[in-house]
Parts: C-alpha cells; structure tokens; sequence
C-alpha cells in the first residue's frame, strides 16, 4: 500500500480551480484523487531558459495600400500586369503613347513641377522627392544637386532633361501634371481599374509594397503585454517557422462587424510583424500562420509542463514526483512564467530539483 503523502492523478476530471498567467489563458489542473495511476506518463523536470509566448492567428501578405489616379488628359495606352512588380524610375502605364514614371514618395504629386526664375520659386515637399529621386537615379551626377533640398533649381531642370533623354520624350526640363506618380515604395500591382483604349483620367490601378508582413488580431486586454520589437514566431502555412519582430501596435479596439452567430464581441488589435528573413515567408498573400508572441524571458529555471500541475484543496499548486523506488510524492511548487506555445511553465519548490521525473497525463 502506499502511503499517505502519495496521491494518484485522475486524469479525466478537471478541478473547479483555475488560474491566469500573463496574457490571460487560463489553464485547469487536475484534481488530485486515489483512483490509481492508469493513464498516467512521466516528464522530467528540465533547466532551461523559458519564454513567455501567446500563439495567435494572423495573415500573411503585403504591407501597404496604394491606390493610383490618373492625373493627364489623354488615352491609356500600356498598363501593367497583376502581379508585377514596378520600381523607382521604371514606366508604371503609359497615357498616348508616353511613359507615367514612379518615383519613390509619401506625397502625391498635384501640380506641374518647373523652375522659376530663381531656385526659390518653385519650393515643396514634392520637390524634395523629385530632387532624391533624380539623384538616387543617378541623373544628377556631378551636378551637386542636393537630395534633401526642397528648391526646383537649374540643377533639377538639368537632372529632368537627363532623365527624359533616357526616357525619350522631349527635354523641357519640367515635369507636368500626370507625367509621374510618386509612391512611397515599389510598386506590386494587385489590380488593374483602367482598360486600355479608356481615358486616362481617373483610377488607374491599386498596388502594395513588396515588403512581407503579417497582420495578427489580438485581444484588446493583451496590448500591454506586447512592445514594438519583441521577438515573434512565425509558423506558415507549409508547418515551417521563421523569426519576426513586432513592428507596430495598435492603438484603437475594435469588434467583430455584424451580427451573426459567429461575430466576435472581444474589442481587438491589430499587431503589426516584420518577418526578420521575408525571402523564407515565400509570396503567398493574406495566407493564414500562426505567430507566437514572445513577451518575457528568464534564464536558468526550472521548468515542467502545464500538464503536470495539480490544484491543491488548500490552495496552492503542487506535481508529483515519481521516486527511483516508483514511489508517488507531491511536491509543492510556486508558479512562474507561462509558454503558451510549448505547453511550458516555471515553477520553484525547495523539494523540486532538476531531473525529477514527474507524472503527466497521457497522449
């Protein structure tokens, strides 16, 4: 027989306690009872640095939105292809026959850019685009053409000619209204709005970036446990893991839209990962992973599964050890941080000691 301190885990009948861990996830241990051992399997308590992580679902795809208007009188003679993808100085369409050239810049163009009389004239921030666009391209070579400068000085009309030269259209030095479209990255077309043969006067096409994200909702009551730069894992579509970092937090909570049954009513967030290695995510777009979140560290504990944990009757938690002699005993144990994602949690005990083999339920 064994003794008193031993205690057998039902591992069929939850405990009516439970408990949080940081990111809120509550876990049940099992009730402690004297029903046998049937079903029971072991794991060995480990040292080892653990993670806190959430593993939540996201959508892998492309960052950016951009949607593109045309801005000259004329008909639409070339249009990209779905899926292409057009770079700084490379033609985005074509109105009668003329090239519509992408320049890389967060401010739209909206006005005919041309010298004045002096440099000062003709000042803007799209000017500043421009001028890093001429020099990035390499059309204002021994110029002095500053990239940072915001003034359409003979510097640019010259850099412009340069550039229509290579372009082959007539060298005025001034760029009209229409001729270019400024982006603030390349271009990945995703539709195309204008046919060709119509007018070219109005939406053209909708494009993203070419850089890889991925978008994860996340519960409202969790946005203070996540930080830009904290380290994430990616799990993509094909079971394969890639590392990211979490770029941005969301700021403003939303609900589920509709209704329905199933319409969620938890406010949300959206998290925003860059994946560290983007060539590893492939070119799949609003393909679901799953992204487990890290949120703390600590080295050198010690550590078992979640499994392995029994709510005590008088409070507190506890495993049972499995002696060399196959003896059962609980051991008291303090918790510490939760692994969501590997089913890990730290836990301290002046009974509790690396190597112990302790009952877990059965796969």
């Amino acid at each position: 027989m064994l003794g008193t301190a031993v205690v057998i885990v039902d591992q069929t009948r939850p405990f009516g306690i439970d408990f949080a861990h940081p990111l809120g996830t509550r876990h049940h241990a099992k009730a402690a009872s004297n029903d046998g051992t049937a079903g029971a399997a072991t794991s060995t308590v480990s040292r080892r640095t653990l993670t806190a992580r959430t593993s939540v679902g996201g959508t892998l795809g492309y960052a950016g939105a951009y949607d593109v208007f045309g801005r000259a009188q004329g008909t639409v003679t070339r249009l990209p292809a779905v899926g292409s993808v057009v770079r700084q100085g490379e033609v985005l369409y074509q109105v009668d026959g003329a090239p519509v050239l992408l320049l890389y810049g967060s401010t739209p163009a909206y006005r005919t850019l041309a010298g004045g009389a002096s440099a000062s004239d003709v000042t803007g921030q799209d000017v500043r685009q421009l001028n890093a666009a001429l020099v990035a391209l390499g059309y204002a070579d021994g110029l002095g053409l500053d990239a940072s400068s915001n003034q359409f000085g003979w510097a640019t009309r010259v850099a412009v000619q340069r550039l229509q030269k290579h372009l082959g259209v007539a060298q005025t030095g001034a760029l009209t209204l229409g001729q270019i479209v400024f982006l603030p990255t390349a271009a990945r077309i995703i539709t195309v709005a204008a046919q060709l043969g119509g007018s070219a006067g109005g939406p053209i096409l909708s494009a993203t970036s070419t850089a890889r994200v991925v978008k994860v909702s996340l519960d409202a009551a969790q946005q203070s446990q996540v930080k830009v730069a904290d380290a994430v894992t990616v799990t993509l579509p094909n079971g394969q893991s890639t590392p990211g970092r979490i770029a941005a937090v969301g700021k403003v909570a939303t609900t589920g839209a509709g209704g329905g049954a199933g319409a969620s009513t938890t406010p949300k967030i959206t998290v925003t990962v860059t994946p560290t290695r983007p060539a590893a995510t492939g070119t799949l777009d609003q393909a679901p992973v799953q992204v487990a979140i890290t949120t703390a560290t600590v080295p050198d504990v010690l550590v078992v599964p979640v499994t392995a944990l029994l709510a005590l009757a008088g409070g507190g938690y506890a495993v049972e050890e499995v002696a060399a002699d196959g003896t059962h005993h609980l051991v008291p144990v303090t918790l510490g941080l939760f692994d969501d994602a590997e089913g890990l949690v730290q836990v301290t005990g002046p009974a509790l000691a690396a190597d112990q083999c302790v009952v877990v339920p059965a796969s």
